[in-house]
């Protein structure tokens, strides 16, 4: 059951629907499409952070995970619709990083 909130902004009504807990589910993706996306998004992320807190440049990340350094500005920039799933999963294998899934 979700819980519907309503405030008064400016005269206006508005309803505030919590979270599920994955926005894609939110967005109205279905719940597989979802379930990849929300893996997909985490993942970028940590592969960005990888190279922020390894201090890679560009070049040096482009030839740490075998890609164009074109490829690392897309990661970096959050150009999540440029990677699948699997390609993340071998950038973080080369980076030396273990990709576990867990099913709850």
């Amino acid at each position: 059951m979700v819980k519907k909130i309503t405030s008064s902004v400016k005269g206006a009504d508005s309803v505030v629907t919590p979270s599920c807990g994955n926005v894609f589910t939110d967005l109205g993706f279905g719940p597989g499409e979802a379930a990849v996306m929300a893996l997909r998004a985490d993942l970028m992320a940590r592969l960005r952070m990888l190279v922020q807190t390894e201090g890679w440049t560009q070049a040096q990340a482009a030839e740490r995970f075998g890609i164009a350094q074109s490829r690392v500005s897309d990661l970096l920039r959050g150009k999540w619709d440029k990677f699948s799933l699997d390609m993340l999963i071998t950038l973080a294998a080369r980076a030396g990083r273990k990709v576990e899934l867990a099913v709850a």
